[in-house]
């Protein structure tokens, strides 16, 4: 009864939001990337040891790789094991995955909810547009793990400059931590030299804002900025990893080919909250009686560019952007007198009525989390996005020679066909920006392809059966023959004179 008593519509909206925001973030696991960092944990366990070189693919057998994400694959494959994963399509263990993601998912909203400002009617309507548009980043990969901690790093830092609260000292901690679990480790140092040139211009032109971190404070958030830098040097790879994240953007291809990588594409209606959302922070900025503060405007604006060269950093912007537009759409009510402030207690009727309305809440969140983490959906969608039947027939009757896959496939089948090296898979990095174009060059029949494909000994090919590779293929019946699936997406063409 104690806790009836306690429930405030305040508190009522908080726990119907973050349940929500759940719900919302359990989605079936549909990355092909997801896949390659389960078989890299699971190597991790099985040799008792971190790989330093490529053990899964024939192009880079050997090569030196830094798995920057291997902490992180530990836990992704100790959440598929522990959920009863066995490799099949749609199993279990994608439970574990689901739940992985929204778990990290809605505590990154939960540190963006507690940086925002106003009343509770604010907060939750700057989080939600804040979680829409940083849920086209969500998927169970090791990136996760940066959207919570840059959402930790950036709330740390909010608590030293608007509420004089010194918890610098964890950043250290935080970013050793990051760069043993994913190289997305540089988010914080964006977030860290975004909010001191943004202090420093604010010392510089504009003394009298109340939040601003004046020079001797701000000497302490200079020295925890320069010890989070060496203490990415403690990890596997040494002071290697300081320079994996320059090593990576600076791969080309990848905004050519990778969508993630490139630009948003705003006709594609995932991208919208982020177009609201950048709206939104114009109109309450411009709006507000209040000033942009000088840090909020470096962060929102550095990252608004990173999020237009690439889609992946819509979420660093929604972390970023999202107590801003709460703090200024609050400022904008207050300067009209609009502000809505919920009751403090609740008794009798309403009290039945808020119980009620939270238990529905609750049973519907279970609901679509009960449908996202089936098994016969977690398969269905698998079958549809990833190539099951290929992968059960080079388990079942691998064609001799090496492979030439799909880049897309590649993830999926280092982890559903384990014993046969792969042409390529989502590490980027490993694969440097020659060689990625020079798979577009034979996925898209360009000069030389069929020399190239001779030169590497490739003995099958494992694409899209719609590709244009495998229309290419098609034409050169007395090289190639075609072996296709039941699925009608999926082919495997086979070198003449090559054995099954």
């Amino acid at each position: 009864m104690s806790f009836l008593r306690k429930l405030t519509i305040q508190r009522l909206m908080v726990a119907i939001l973050f349940i929500l925001l759940f719900a919302m973030a359990v989605r079936t696991p549909t990355d092909t990337d997801t896949w390659w960092h389960i078989r890299s944990g699971e190597y991790i366990v099985d040799h008792h040891s971190i790989p330093t070189t490529d053990p899964f693919s024939h192009t880079r057998l050997g090569e030196r790789w830094i798995d920057h994400s291997w902490g992180s694959q530990l836990v992704i494959y100790g959440v598929y094991k522990l959920f009863g994963g066995d490799g099949q399509p749609g199993d279990t263990g994608n439970i574990g995955l689901s739940l992985y993601m929204a778990a990290l998912a809605t505590l990154g909203m939960f540190f963006v909810y507690q940086m925002c400002e106003g009343s509770v009617y604010v907060r939750a309507f700057a989080v939600v547009l804040g979680t829409a548009a940083a849920a086209v980043f969500w998927s169970p990969r090791p990136q996760m793990f940066s959207f919570m901690f840059g959402a930790l790093v950036l709330y740390l830092l909010h608590l030293y400059k608007r509420r004089q609260i010194d918890r610098l000292w964890a950043i250290p901690v935080i970013m050793f931590v990051w760069a043993n679990l994913h190289g997305g480790f540089a988010i914080g140092f964006i977030f860290m030299f975004g909010s001191l040139i943004g202090e420093v211009l604010g010392n510089l032109l504009d003394q009298d804002d109340k939040d601003v971190v004046e020079w001797p404070r701000l000497r302490k958030m200079v020295l925890v900025t320069a010890v989070s830098i060496p203490v990415i040097a403690l990890n596997p790879n040494g002071v290697r990893m300081l320079a994996y994240p320059f090593q990576t953007v600076g791969i080309g291809v990848l905004q050519d080919f990778i969508q993630e990588w490139a630009s948003p594409n705003f006709h594609e209606r995932q991208t919208w909250p982020f177009v609201v959302l950048l709206i939104g922070i114009l109109a309450a900025a411009g709006l507000s009686s209040r000033r942009i503060d000088w840090t909020d405007l470096t962060l929102v604006a550095g990252t608004a560019f990173m999020a237009l060269t690439a889609g992946r950093n819509i979420a660093v912007f929604a972390i970023a952007a999202t107590p801003v537009l709460a703090r200024h759409v609050e400022i904008w009510l207050a300067d009209r007198g609009w502000q809505i402030h919920p009751r403090r207690t609740v008794s009798g009727p309403m009290m039945i009525l808020n119980v009620t309305l939270l238990v529905l809440v609750i049973l519907g969140g279970l609901a679509k989390i009960a449908v996202a983490v089936n098994t016969k959906t977690a398969r269905a969608a698998q079958e549809l996005y990833f190539p099951v039947e290929v992968a059960e027939f080079l388990n079942e009757t691998p064609p001799s020679g090496k492979m030439f896959n799909s880049y897309n496939w590649g993830g999926y089948l280092m982890f559903a066909a384990p014993d046969v090296p792969v042409y390529v898979d989502g590490r980027t990095d490993l694969y440097d920006d020659a060689f990625l174009r020079e798979y577009l060059n034979i996925s898209f029949l360009r000069e030389g392809w069929e020399q190239a494909l001779t030169d590497q000994e490739i003995g099958f090919v494992a694409v899209e059966a719609d590709s244009i590779l495998a229309a290419g293929l098609r034409t050169q019946a007395e090289q190639w023959q075609e072996r296709l699936f039941d699925d009608e997406r999926s082919a495997v063409f086979i070198r003449a004179g090559v054995d099954e």
